[in-house]
Parts: structure tokens; sequence; C-alpha cells
């Protein structure tokens, strides 16, 4: 019986031991700051954009606007005819080497006087017109205005003018053409006037940029907001061909991601520089932002500590799970343990980016200084720099999937995105670039920088 009690003696002794061994620490938690707002103002931006403006557009404006009366001469005493003419149809505009060819459908109602002045024998007859005018015309645009030059090419008859004398029908062509010979500067000095009142892009270009300007939430789960602030604006000649106006406009611009509240629009179409420009750049460079909430990077990061024990001689000491977030601009990675030691302990942090292997790292990282501390009293083999130094290792994560993400959320405004009717951009996105990382309260946030190409469609304008 006393050997009996002697065995249930030692083993509860070992018992106790053996749980003596285990130490538990409570390390002193370092609670977030709050930071509900990161602006970030990258460097300014070059974005080159083609811009194509179609002949249907060109034609477009022309027929919404050149309405009606078009052409008023109501002194006969010059040239013995007084004449009125009006756009009966819409206008059809074609390119042809390098010129706009014109056909404008008219109705055209003449009064001309014949006859003799000798004791007042003479007379005048009314004359109506119908027929097409063929205009040429030389395009410029310069300073988003398309200015003409143009001269007429031909007059087509659908009806042969005539009059009627003597109650027959009498060809007055000969009569008109001469007439018209003089009629013919007139007229296309009206049309380039008319289409000097009409072709002005400008406008339109202004109104896309000032809407591009307003903030828009990129990510709204995480409270990314993006702003373009323009602050000037390039362009170069425009050429006609294959039925369009092409140029190269470019655009200075600076970009700014913002997390938290949007930042306040500053943009003011009234004062951006147009600057003539003989040639630029084919592409541009922009700024993405890569959001990773501290869950997710959590979840990720306690992936990488299963099935691996932190050892020091017999002690050791596994990591169950981890937890991320920030406090006064640094990283707080809280690690449970279980093992030798039981409980949490907080290290500190700097995050980077890893280029190659496209993973977010922390530099400089150590205990809490409570932490170590305690760590000291209680256990100093944790506390030593070997241990530390493989937790670093294993405290990384891809953010791969967050940059597809990035790259899938510009995607749609390079692909027909419209910021205004009748303006469509359209483009392609390079590889993206790591550019620097920010911690919120909320995420950490790589900014990328990418290139690529894009152009501009103008067509179908109010």
């Amino acid at each position: 019986m006393k050997k009996l009690q002697l065995i249930l003696f030692v083993f509860i002794l070992l018992f106790v031991i053996s749980c003596g061994t285990t130490n538990k620490i409570e390390a002193l938690k370092p609670l977030p700051t709050t930071d509900n707002s990161v602006i970030v103002k990258n460097k300014t931006s070059f974005i080159a954009m083609p811009v194509e403006i179609t002949l249907k557009e060109i034609q477009q404006q022309l027929n919404k606007n050149l309405k009606g009366l078009i052409y008023n001469d109501s002194i006969i005493k010059d040239d013995n005819i007084e004449m009125k003419v009006w756009k009966s149809n819409d206008i059809v505009l074609e390119e042809k080497n390098g010129f706009i060819i014109s056909k404008i459908p008219l109705k055209i109602w003449a009064k001309f006087k014949y006859g003799t002045d000798f004791l007042g024998l003479n007379d005048t007859k009314d004359l109506f017109l119908d027929g097409v005018i063929t205009l040429k015309s030389k395009p410029h645009l310069s300073n988003w205005k398309l200015t003409t030059n143009s001269t007429i090419e031909d007059f087509e008859w659908k009806t042969s003018p005539t009059i009627i004398v003597a109650g027959k029908a009498v060809p007055v062509t000969y009569i008109v053409n001469p007439a018209l010979r003089f009629f013919k500067t007139k007229m296309a000095k009206e049309i380039d006037t008319a289409i000097d009142k009409t072709c002005d892009f400008k406008p339109q270009v202004l109104d896309a940029l000032d809407n591009l300007s307003n903030p828009f939430l990129s990510q709204e789960a995480y409270e990314v907001w993006f702003k373009m602030e323009p602050q000037e604006l390039y362009v170069t000649e425009a050429k006609l061909t294959k039925n369009k106006i092409t140029m190269n406009m470019g655009l200075k611009c600076d970009m700014q991601t913002t997390v938290g509240e949007p930042s306040e629009k500053t943009f003011d179409k009234k004062k951006i520089v147009l600057k003539p420009v003989a040639s630029m750049p084919d592409k541009f460079q922009i700024s993405l932002a890569a959001v990773s909430t501290y869950e997710s990077a959590s979840k990720i990061i306690t992936k990488n500590f299963q099935g691996q024990e932190f050892a020091s001689g017999s002690r050791k000491v596994v990591v169950q799970k981890v937890a991320l977030w920030q406090r006064n601009g640094k990283m707080i990675v809280a690690l449970d343990l279980v093992g030798s030691i039981n409980g949490t302990i907080y290290l500190t942090g700097i995050p980077n980016y890893n280029t190659i292997t496209k993973e977010i790292y922390f530099e400089q990282m150590d205990y809490v200084v409570s932490t170590k501390s305690l760590l000291l009293k209680s256990a100093n083999w944790l506390a030593q720099g070997t241990i530390l130094k493989k937790i670093q290792e294993n405290c990384r994560y891809s953010i791969q999937k967050n940059l597809e993400e990035g790259k899938a959320n510009m995607l749609p405004y390079f692909q027909n995105y419209s910021p205004m009717k009748g303006v469509f951009v359209n483009g392609e996105i390079d590889d993206l670039v790591f550019d620097k990382v920010e911690i919120t309260d909320k995420a950490i946030i790589a900014f990328i920088t990418t290139s690529g190409k894009m152009n501009v469609k103008i067509d179908g304008l109010d």
C-alpha cells in the first residue's frame, strides 16, 4: 500500500513539474490607432491618347445645326438677282485624298430682272431651283475647333431651271449659271462659317475632362477613391484619312488614391492650358491601388505557420493563429502560441514588397517593447534573434491576386468606357510594377504603376 502511495506521489509530482515548464504569457496588447483617411499623391503622369473624330460625327453636327434658310441675298440691284437658299435634306460627307467632299441638297428661290430699262421695258420673274451642290473642303483642326477652306465643285440640278414666258417653259440655265459663279464664292464662305460655328469640340473635351476629374469609388469594400487632376492638354496637327480626323492628344495630370474619404475636387476646366505640339509619346503611365484587408492577410500568414515548430534546445512553440493591424504607421503582428510558452506575443514591423516573388513582407521586425521585456524575464530563449528571424521569414504573403484584381478594376475604363455621351475610351494595360506600400486602419495598400495605350473616339455627341 505504501509502495502504491509512493508511485502515485511521484506521478503527481512529475505531472506538476511538467505543467510548470509551460509558462503562461500575458503580454500587453498594443491597440490599433485610427487613421480613417490616407492620401497618396503620386508623381505627375502623362497620358497619351490618339483621338478620332469620324466624318459621320461632323456630318451629324452639321445637319443638326445647319437647318432651314442658309443664304439670303435680298438686293436685286447689284446683279439683277435676288436669292434665298434652303437646305432641303441631310448633308452627306466623305473623304477623298485628304479633302472633305460635301453633298448639300438645296432649294433655291430666285427673282431675276430681265429686259431693258429703256422706257421702263423690263420685268422680273420668280425662279425655283432644286439641286445638289458639291463642296470640296480642306480641313484644319486647331485648338479643338474644325475650320475649313472650301470651294464649290459642281451643281447638279434635279430639275432644269425654267420660267414661264408667254405660256411656255423657257430654259434659263444660261441666265442662272453666270449668277451662280458669283454665288459660289459666297456660298462656300457660308458653309465654312457654318462648319466653324458647328464643329467646335473644345467644350465637349473640357466637359469630358471635368467628368474624369471627379473622384470615384474604385473599391467600395475598402473605401478606395481615385481622382485625376488634369493640368495641361496637348494636341498635334489633325489628319484626315479613311473618313475620320485623327490627332494625338496628351494629358499631363496628377493622380491621387485616397483611402477613407474622397479628396476635394480642384480641377477648373477654365484654367487648363491647351498646347499645340508636333509629336508626343504613344503610351501612358498611371498608378493602381492593390488593397489587402488585415483579415485576408492574417489568414494567409497563418497558413505559412502550419506544421512549423520554432525551437531552442528542448523548448519549442507552435504558432496557432496570426492577426494583423496597424499602430502609429507600423504593422502589429500578433502570434498566438502553444508549447513551452502559451499566450499571445506581439511584434512590430514595416511592410515592404518583394518585386520578384510579388510578396508583402516586414522589415525591421522586432518584439513590441512590453512583449520583449516580458520575454526577457520569462522566456529569454524566445526573445533571441535566431527564432525571431525564423518567424519573420513566415510573416509574408503574396499579393498576386490583389494585383490581378487591381488591374481588373481598371480594365472597364479601357473597354469602350464612355465618360459622357458620344465619347468612348479604349486601350490596353501592360504589366504592373510596384511603387510603395501604405497602411491604414482598414487595410494594407500596395501602390502599383502600370503603363499602356489608349485612344479616344468622338462619335454621337448631343
